[in-house]
């Protein structure tokens, strides 16, 4: 079997599961010659909610030879090993599971199809309570303990019910796989299956007639010797699609499926998913970006006041604003009305950074000499604007006296680039509450800054002990 046909049995497969037709989603995929270790995991999956267990483990068996470092399918064999009461085999499946995750709290399984987060924390739990069926009531209290260590804040009620349930000598609850969850082929290859017209149907791209779609061809339309009394909106912005939106920090794809962006990049957002993730087009290339790595900007382009600079969905700067660049401890940009003041100015870039203005300085290069403040004459600042556009530096004032200080209650791995890792016991300086989310807060450690959760850290004694 081909590839191509093995990607359209696969996709056919899975659309049936959408549509929960799941007799004929496992017909499809049963009858794939060669299937990967992702379709054997689906094919499990099926099995498993039939409640076929055997045809389950054979399914896992499968996926697990063909993909030894599948974690997901080693949770899932020893979910089925537990269901058949083999506790031991069971246990063996989540300790290989949790090494797998090797020390990370989850794994997300987006970028490789499949829209689901294995928690460390859960295949502990399940180990726990593989070993208490066994009576083994001393080991499974060890790795409810061991859970906690990797817990996040939306599993810690599970993680307590147990450990009550386990000091009572109590079974508890299995933590499941949503067996309707299956690993999806590329969309990009999905795509390429389908028929396409590369051709396509004429499109207007200046017409005298507003109302001209060009259905055909017609005599040449009459002229007028004046224009209209107000001006059109360019026909490339009638053009664009999405809502523009500012870079906040660099993303690097993990698959083709992403798209790289770096701080200070405009993308347009085209379809936000319900997961967090935006379908953006930037540069002309379109893919997926974490919606929280970008921030609306409100640019009307079908203003009449305004007039556009550039035709370049990059390079849009309206008549009445200047674009501001600014350098910070990562880069943003800003939309500032053209000759404000520097009380104006401070403020926009005051709410970016989450500081208060008098905490911030500002200057014209990144060696901070060309200082700029209440002091200085803003003519001579936005003299220095070119196409619309000047670039800033941003630093924090170090004010010892105000700065407070937090102590990690517990490690903290950054599964993002803007997070700050550090370790228990750490000193952490306190900068400000996350603009994106406020139970995050933004914080120094070690020489980096980032954010993290709130509840991973307390304020530090007085003495700094």
């Amino acid at each position: 079997m081909s590839f191509v046909d093995t990607l359209r049995q696969w996709d056919d497969g899975v659309t049936c599961a959408d549509k929960q037709d799941y007799s004929e989603a496992l017909r499809i995929l049963v009858a794939i010659r060669e299937p990967n270790s992702k379709i054997c995991f689906n094919i499990g999956c099926l099995h498993l909610l039939n409640q076929n267990l055997d045809d389950a483990e054979k399914a896992f068996d499968c996926s697990i030879r063909k993909d030894e470092h599948l974690a997901v399918a080693f949770f899932q064999r020893g979910i089925t090993f537990y269901k058949k009461m083999r506790y031991d085999e069971s246990i063996g499946d989540f300790q290989r599971a949790f090494k797998a995750l090797r020390g990370n709290n989850l794994i997300d399984y987006k970028a490789l199809g499949l829209r689901y987060i294995l928690y460390a924390c859960e295949v502990l739990h399940n180990m726990a309570l593989a070993e208490a069926q066994l009576g083994n009531w001393e080991k499974a209290e060890q790795n409810l303990r061991r859970a906690l260590d990797y817990k996040t804040e939306a599993k810690l009620g599970v993680l307590e019910k147990a450990q009550q349930a386990v000091l009572k000598e109590k079974l508890f609850k299995l933590v499941e796989f949503p067996s309707k969850m299956m690993f999806k082929p590329n969309k990009n290859y999905v795509a390429e299956l389908e028929k396409k017209d590369y051709l396509g149907k004429a499109k207007v791209v200046a017409s005298f007639n507003p109302q001209d779609v060009f259905s055909g061809f017609a005599p040449l339309q009459p002229q007028v010797e004046d224009g209209p009394a107000t001006p059109r909106e360019p026909e490339v912005l009638r053009a664009l699609e999405g809502v523009p939106h500012t870079v906040l920090f660099e993303f690097v794809p993990e698959t083709c499926d992403e798209l790289a962006v770096k701080p200070g990049n405009m993308v347009f957002v085209l379809q936000k998913g319900a997961d967090n993730w935006a379908y953006v087009i930037f540069n002309g290339r379109t893919g997926l970006v974490p919606y929280n790595y970008l921030e609306r900007q409100e640019i009307s382009l079908a203003s009449k006041h305004i007039k556009v600079r550039s035709i370049g969905a990059r390079d849009i700067v309206p008549d009445n604003l200047y674009i501001v660049k600014v350098h910070f401890t990562f880069t943003f940009a800003v939309s500032i009305p053209r000759g404000a003041s520097y009380d104006v100015l401070i403020r926009e870039i005051s709410k970016k950074v989450n500081l208060p203005t008098h905490n911030i300085s500002l200057s014209l290069d990144s060696s901070g000499q060309s200082v700029i403040d209440a002091n200085t004459d803003m003519e001579t600042v936005w003299s220095q604007v070119r196409s619309g556009r000047i670039t800033l530096w941003c630093n924090a004032k170090e004010n010892e006296e105000e700065e407070t200080h937090l102590v990690a209650l517990h490690s903290y791995q950054s599964p993002n680039p803007e997070d700050l890792s550090f370790k228990e016991g750490d000193k952490i300086t306190l900068l400000a509450r996350s603009k994106i989310n406020q139970d995050w807060l933004e914080g120094r450690c070690n020489g980096n800054t980032g954010i993290f959760p709130a509840s991973f850290a307390r304020e530090a004694p007085v003495n700094g002990q």
